[in-house]
């Protein structure tokens, strides 16, 4: 049997990304897309994971539908040649068994995960992390809607480099803020 994950409507698309720009907290923001992912497209789960170059790993920041077992299986590494395609452009696997890219196969089939699309999360050309969506069957999206979850994963990286910006201009405030009166007229 083939899950298809099409259908995400352009009416949908716009309320989607309109309810998104009103989020300031980058938390309550992941996990309200990975939860309208799984409700809009009947999926048994999706989660959001952010890379991090200095631990070389990608970090779930948002979930829905799996469960905590799955969630903390350890730390997803990067795999050059499966996460270097997988951060350019979105990858459907629909037989993990027959895969060898998968890291925790295992607890995957355990989870009872037959399919996963990576969506990459991009910030203007940097890769930030990926969207992962996973289903208990195999998955059959149309392009039309691969792009949409594209656009989605750009947006979304965009979201999450100005709230890094607005968390480090807070910051930079903070410690003006803390800096005597005769240094401050010297800048």
């Amino acid at each position: 049997m083939c899950r298809n994950l099409s259908g995400f409507s352009h009416e949908k698309f716009n309320s989607f990304i309109k309810a998104m720009a009103k989020y300031d907290e980058i938390d309550l923001l992941v996990n309200y897309i990975t939860e309208e992912i799984c409700k809009e497209f009947d999926c048994m789960g999706c989660c959001i994971m952010l890379f991090d170059d200095r631990e070389n790993q990608l970090f779930q920041v948002g979930s829905f539908g799996l469960s905590d077992e799955y969630l903390k299986k350890g730390p997803v590494n990067v795999n050059i040649d499966y996460e270097t395609r997988a951060r350019e452009e979105p990858i459907l696997i629909n037989d993990l068994e027959k895969d060898s890219r998968i890291q925790y196969l295992e607890e995957a089939l355990k989870e009872n995960i037959k399919a996963i699309l990576f969506i990459p999360v991009k910030s203007r050309k940097s890769i930030v992390g990926e969207i992962r969506i996973y289903h208990n069957e195999s998955i059959d999206i149309e392009d039309a809607d691969l792009n949409l979850f594209c656009l989605l994963g750009q947006f979304l990286g965009l979201m999450i480099e100005n709230q890094g910006l607005k968390n480090f201009l807070g910051e930079v405030k903070l410690a003006m803020g803390n800096l005597p009166l005769r240094l401050l007229d010297r800048i």
